[in-house]
């Protein structure tokens, strides 16, 4: 029987459309390895793309050339620049608005080896790719927001791309209200750390739990096997010390390559942190900062695309269960 659940951080609705014991079929085909003499993000291939903003290295190794373990570039071809020109002026721009694009755009290399996926790296190298996101996110500390996301597919270098925008995303300000009106309902509480809270104590959709984090099937998953990994304990923005979680967002990647019989599925992933002034004293406990996992197994229908309402044929239950069940026997 299909219900419909509301995200309690978003407030996005999904419709779990299988019963809490189908676990859905999906086939995902092998992808042959990436060309080496091919890739411009491969260890050797440094002279095809810009000059490096940052990389680490081992002693003695010369910028843009071997011997990194993790490397940032610009984007070959950015989205959003810092010196954009600023469109004409329409007619009427009070129906029709457009901006300059600026900003920044960067590719962190996660890896020098030709691979898909963060889940074929070790944990080591997931975790020092992790660290260099954070760093490169500092850097951009006076974006009013900074997206780190992770696309992967059977066909391109594990790679980050981080974008820094002048403005906070329309998604990111509807759960900053949210935050902050739970935070106002129950006198200072943080939603997340009360969803977090409350996940525990039901137990029925968490995958992993380790020191530093919690991975779980969110409640409201829009998709299926999707993940979050919620720090245990909660900081507003993912930029400011402490744990990273990197070591359970290996854990939960792998465990998705195991479920699909070794073969990682296409997937999104990206970090949620406060937006640009949300440190201060008058939001603090007012957001938490997260990663989420979706993996891309299904397609979006029309009713997802007018009226963003997904359908998801996995509840997470039955996922979080499957997934359990790998983490138990690996």
């Amino acid at each position: 029987m299909s219900e419909i659940r509301i995200d309690p951080i978003s407030g996005l609705r999904a419709i779990i459309a299988a019963a809490a014991g189908s676990s859905g079929a999906f086939a995902l085909t092998p992808a042959a390895p990436i060309d080496a003499a091919g890739d411009p993000y491969a260890e050797g291939n440094e002279a095809r793309t810009a000059p490096e903003l940052f990389a680490l290295r081992a002693d003695g190794c010369a910028a843009d050339g071997p011997g990194w373990s993790v490397r940032v570039v610009p984007s070959g071809g950015p989205l959003l620049t810092e010196d954009a020109a600023q469109p004409p002026p329409q007619d009427d721009p009070d129906l029709f608005a457009a901006l300059a694009a600026r900003g920044s755009h960067e590719i962190v290399v996660n890896a020098p080896q030709p691979v898909c996926s963060l889940a074929e790296l070790s944990l080591e190298q997931v975790v020092a790719a992790v660290d260099v996101w954070r760093s490169r996110m500092r850097e951009h500390d006076d974006a009013a927001y900074v997206h780190v996301g992770v696309d992967e597919d059977a066909t391109e270098h594990t790679h980050a791309q981080l974008h820094a925008l002048a403005f906070v995303p329309a998604a990111v300000a509807r759960e900053r209200e949210r935050f902050g009106a739970h935070a106002v309902r129950t006198m200072g509480a943080n939603l997340l750390a009360d969803v977090l809270q409350e996940e525990v104590r039901r137990r029925k959709r968490i995958v992993a739990i380790d020191d530093d984090a919690v991975l779980l099937c969110p409640y409201a998953s829009q998709h299926p096997f999707q993940l979050m990994l919620v720090p245990r304990r909660g900081r507003e923005r993912f930029q400011d010390d402490g744990p990273t979680g990197a070591a359970l967002l290996h854990r939960g990647l792998t465990l998705l390559r195991e479920r699909f019989e070794g073969v990682s599925p296409p997937l999104s992933l990206w970090i949620r942190t406060a937006p640009r002034g949300s440190e201060t004293p008058a939001m603090r406990t007012s957001f938490c900062w997260r990663i989420d996992v979706v993996p891309r197994l299904v397609r979006a229908g029309g009713l997802q695309l007018a009226t963003g309402i997904a359908v998801n044929p996995v509840a997470p239950e039955r996922a979080a269960a499957e997934l359990r069940t790998l983490l138990s026997t690996s």
